[in-house]
């Protein structure tokens, strides 16, 4: 990992992020929790979140350009996230990096890098 490039960069680029979004997808359209709070046709989820991760890891402000400012914890209100859920989905994420074979400490800082905005999405309780 080079601490002078950006998450994206030591990545790999675009492709990478794709492989990424891609492995991540496939793990919490197989999840019982998280399944369900996502749409049947995933593909436009999953463009927004490559357009997301990109500007969020230090590429292309792809989000920005397409859908402005992303506000995401204002645009995931309407989703049912509990403290539970945003480790599960944390824990997609980790298995996706593992998937696509980032190695440390590479995934363990995306994992990091992702924790404060998983919990800040939490708007209900656990169950």
């Amino acid at each position: 990992m080079n601490s002078a490039s950006s998450i994206y960069d030591n990545l790999g680029g675009a492709q990478r992020l794709q492989e990424l979004v891609e492995a991540f997808y496939a793990r919490v359209q197989r999840h019982p929790d998280l399944a369900p709070l996502f749409p049947a046709d995933i593909r436009p989820v999953m463009e927004k979140q490559f357009q997301f991760l990109s500007q969020f890891f230090g590429g292309p402000a792809l989000f920005s350009e397409a859908h402005g400012h992303p506000m995401m914890r204002a645009r995931h209100l309407h989703v049912p996230i509990t403290e539970a859920r945003a480790e599960d989905w944390l824990g997609c994420m980790a298995g996706a990096l593992g998937d696509i074979g980032v190695e440390e400490p590479l995934r363990s800082f995306i994992v990091a890098r992702l924790s404060g905005p998983a919990r800040h999405f939490v708007n209900r309780p656990d169950e």
